[in-house]
C-alpha cells in the first residue's frame, strides 16, 4: 500500500484510533521531547502538535507501535514482508526445470520493473512553495534533550550520489542547525554518503545534497534500512509499498527526490572546507553522543508542500520510537540474511535493549562442530552487522523473544571459558565504551547444544563454596552452589547490592553493583571474592555501578551492553595458576581515566531537566492525553553524576 503525502498517512493513523492531535501550545524546544517520552515509554499514541510556534504542524511517535510500524509500511504484520521477499527471492534464485518455468517468471519480473524508481518531468508537490530565502528557523525543528548541542533534524532522508557512477545514495543522518542557512552532516565514516564526501574531496569538487522530511513513510524506512552499497533504496521502497516512486529534479542541484515528499533542502558540502564541531546530541544508545567534528551542509533551497508536516522522533534511552523501525529491520532482513549469507540461520532477533547494534540473538540448524562461530564471524562480516557488540547463538526452536528461556538455556549450554568467543573490528562511532574511537571488540555466546568434537573439558560438579554464617542463596537447585550475601556484605562494604534471584529460574547469573574507589577496583574485587570462597558455582557474574537499581532487569541489560569494550571488561580468574576459575566475569561500570586508564570521555544518559518536565506536568491536563504520566527522566536521573553531556572527563 502507498500514501500519497504524509497527510494522508496522518489520516490513516486517526481513523484507526492512532492519533491525538494537540492543540495547546508546545515549544519545539525540549517540550515536545518531554512529552514523546513519555508517551512511547507507556504505550502512546502517535501525536500531531499543531500549535508550536510555527507554520507547520509537528508529527512525532507515529510508527511507534506495532500496529503503527505496519499501517505505515501498508501491512497486517511485519512477518508479511519478510514471507512476501522470500517468495520474491526464491522465485529468482531458485532452479528452473524449462523454458516454461523461465517464462513463468516473466509476470514477477514485471511487477519488479513497476517498483523502479523513475524521473519525472515537471515540478512535484514538494515544489509548490519555494521560500524566498532559504531559513531553517521556519521550520520547527526540535531541541530534543537538554545538553544538546542545538536543535537536530532527526528524520532526514539524505540524498547523495556517487561522483564517478552517478548511483544514488539514501541515508538517515542526524543534523543539527546552526543557522538558517547551515547545518552539520553527522554521516558515520561506514556510511555510504561519507564515502562519496572522500570521493569528491579527492576530486577537488562540491558535494550536492539534498535533504528531505515527509511524503510515504517507506521513504523514511528506506533512508534507514541497511542495504548493500549501490542498490537504490527507493527500489527498496517501491518494493514496501508496491508501487514506483517517482522524482523529481530539484531547483538548484542535479538531484534527484520523491516530488510527494513535504520538504525538500537542497544544498551542498565542501569537502575543502574546514569542518564544524558538531553535538552533542542525546542519542539512540541512551546516552549522549559527544561532539565531534563533521562536514557543514550549505542550504541553498527550501520548498514544501501547501499544507506541510514535520515529521521528527526523538531518541534515548530506550524504549523509543527508533525501537520499532529497528524490529521491521530485523524482518525484512531475516531472508536476504538467511539466503545469501548464512543459510543456518532460522531466525533473528535485535532486542530493544541491544539499540541496534549492541545485541543479537540468533538461532541456528546446527549440523556440524562449529556451527555457531561460524555463523558468528559470517554475520559480523555482513554489511552494517559489522557494528554488533554482543552476539548469541543458539539451536532452532529456541524463542529469542523469550528472555527467561533463553537465560535458561545460556545457563545450561555455555561453558563460561571454552564457549566465549571474541574478535577485535570495528564498532559504532557512537560506542562510548570502546577504548578507540570506531573500533573496539565483540563477544559471541555460543549456546548451542554441543556435539562430541566441541566438548574440550569435562567440568565435575564445584564443591560447596563459602564458610558458615550468612543469608545462603541458592543459585541452582539441586547442585552445590550457593553465595552467602551477608557475609559478601560485611567483607567488601563497596558492594552496594546483589542480586541473585535469577537461580530460581534457572539462570547462572549473579549481579553485583559496586561503588569504585580505586584503579582495577572490579577485577580485584571478583579475585577477593574468589580467593575468600565466596562466589558459588555460577556462570556469570556481571558488576554494575552503585548507581545504577537491579530492579529493572531490562534497564540493567541497556547499561551493560552501552558500557563493555568486551575484550576489555570481560576476564577470567586463574583458580590456580594454570587453571581458569569456570566463570566470566564482566565489568560494566563507567569507565574513568583515574580507576580505569579509559581516555576518552565518557557520557551521561539523556534524561529532561527539571524546569521542562515542571512545564510539562503543568500542562499535561490541557494536551487532552489522557492520565498524567510521570517523566521517565525522574527514574534515570540517578544515573549521571553531574549536569550535561560528560559524565566522566577522561582526558
Amino acid at each position: 500500500m502507498s500514501y500519497k503525502s504524509l497527510a494522508s498517512f496522518i489520516t490513516a493513523l486517526e481513523s484507526a484510533g492512532e492519533l491525538v492531535r494537540i492543540r495547546e501550545f508546545v515549544s519545539p524546544d525540549l517540550e515536545i521531547t518531554e512529552i514523546a517520552d513519555r508517551m512511547v515509554k507507556n504505550g502512546g499514541k502517535a501525536m500531531l502538535f499543531e500549535n508550536n510556534g510555527t507554520d507547520f504542524p509537528v508529527l512525532i511517535n507515529a510508527f511507534a507501535s506495532d500496529r503503527r510500524i505496519c499501517l505505515a509500511l501498508g501491512i497486517n504484520t511485519l512477518d508479511d514482508i519478510e514471507h512476501d521477499l522470500a517468495r520474491l527471492i526464491k522465485d529468482f534464485l531458485g532452479p528452473k526445470a524449462g523454458f516454461m518455468d523461465k517464462m513463468k517468471l516473466l509476470p514477477r519480473l514485471k511487477m519488479v520493473a513497476s517498483w523502479m524508481p523513475k524521473s519525472v518531468r515537471g515540478r512535484g508537490a514538494c515544489q509548490e512553495i519555494v521560500m524566498e530565502r532559504p531559513d531553517l528557523s521556519k521550520i520547527p525543528v526540535l531541541t530534543c534533550w537538554p545538553a544538546d548541542g542545538g536543535p537536530f533534524i532527526t528524520l532526514p532522508a539524505v540524498h547523495t550520489i556517487d561522483p564517478v557512477t552517478g548511483i544514488r545514495n539514501l541515508g538517515m543522518y542526524r543534523m543539527q542547525v546552526f543557522s538558517p542557512e547551515m547545518t552539520g552532516m553527522h554521516w558515520h565514516m561506514h556510511k555510504g554518503s561519507a564515502r562519496h564526501y572522500h570521493q569528491y574531496r579527492e576530486l577537488g569538487k562540491r558535494m550536492p545534497v539534498t535533504v528531505t522530511l515527509g511524503g510515504d513513510p517507506a521513504y523514511t524506512y528506506a533512508a534507514t534500512a541497511p542495504l548493500p552499497e549501490n542498490l537504490d533504496e527507493y527500489l527498496l521502497a517501491g518494493f514496501l509499498r508496491k508501487k514506483r516512486v517517482e522524482l523529481v529534479k530539484c531547483l538548484t542541484n542535479e538531484l534527484e527526490v520523491p516530488g510527494d515528499v513535504d520538504f525538500v533542502i537542497e544544498g551542498y558540502v565542501d569537502p575543502a572546507e574546514e569542518l564544524i564541531l558538531e553535538g552533542p546530541f542525546g542519542d539512540h544508545t541512551g546516552y549522549y553522543s559527544l561532539a565531534g567534528y563533521f562536514p557543514r551542509f550549505h542550504v541553498t533551497c527550501i520548498t514544501h508542500r501547501k499544507n506541510a508536516i514535520y515529521p521528527t522522533t526523538i531518541v534515548g534511552i530506550p524504549p523509543q520510537e527508533d525501537g520499532w523501525i529497528g524490529k521491521a529491520t530485523e524482518r525484512i532482513f531475516l531472508t536476504p540474511i538467511k539466503m545469501t549469507v548464512a543459510p543456518e540461520v532460522t531466525d533473528m532477533h535485535m532486542p530493544v535493549e541491544g539499540v541496534f547494534h549492541n545485541i543479537t540473538l540468533v538461532s541456528i540448524n546446527k549440523t556440524y562442530p562449529g556451527n555457531a562461530p561460524k555463523i558468528m564471524s559470517a554475520l559480523w562480516g555482513a554489511g552494517q552487522m559489522m557494528f554488533n557488540k554482543i552476539m548469541v547463538v543458539t539451536d532452532a526452536g529456541v524463542h529469542l523473544t523469550d528472555y527467561l528461556s533463553l537465560g535458561r538455556t545460556i545457563s545450561e549450554q555455555v561453558d563460561p571459558i571454552d564457549d566465549i568467543h571474541f574478535l577485535r573490528g570495528p564498532v559504532d562511532i557512537l560506542d562510548h565504551s570502546s577504548s578507540k574511537y570506531a573500533y573496539g571488540s565483540k563477544i559471541g555466546i555460543d549456546a548451542t547444544k554441543k556435539v562430541p568434537e566441541e566438548l574440550h573439558r569435562i567440568s565435575p560438579p564445584s564443591p560447596p563454596r563459602g564458610g558458615a554464617g550468612g543469608e545462603v542463596m541458592d543459585l541452582n537447585p539441586g547442585r552445590n552452589v550457593a553465595i552467602q550475601t551477608s557475609l559478601i556484605y560485611s567483607t567488601f562494604p563497596e558492594i552496594r547490592e546483589i542480586r541473585s534471584d535469577f537461580a530460581s529460574q534457572g539462570i547462572s547469573l549473579v549481579i553485583i553493583s559496586v561503588k569504585k574507589e580505586k584503579k582495577h577496583h572490579i577485577r580485584q574485587l571478583a579475585d577477593g571474592l574468589l580467593r575468600k570462597n565466596l562466589l558459588g558455582d555460577v556462570k556469570f557474574f556481571l558488576f554494575v555501578d552503585d548507581l545504577v537499581g537491579l530492579e529493572s532487569l531490562s534497564d540493567i541489560v541497556w547499561i551493560s551492553a552501552n558500557n563493555i569494550d568486551p575484550m576489555r571488561d570481560c576476564f577470567y580468574l586463574d583458580e590456580e595458576p594454570g587453571t581458569k576459575y569456570p566463570a566470566l566475569f564482566i565489568d560494566a561500570t563507567r569507565k574513568c581515566l583515574e580507576y580505569d586508564g579509559f581516555q576518552r570521555d565518557w557520557p551521561n544518559v539523556t534524561v529532561m531537566d527539571d524546569h521542562t518536565i515542571e512545564i510539562v506536568n503543568g500542562k499535561w491536563s490541557r494536551l487532552q492525553l489522557g492520565p498524567f504520566i510521570t517523566s521517565p527522566s525522574i527514574k534515570y536521573k540517578q544515573l549521571n553524576v553531574n549536569i550535561g553531556a560528560v559524565s566522566c572527563k577522561n582526558y
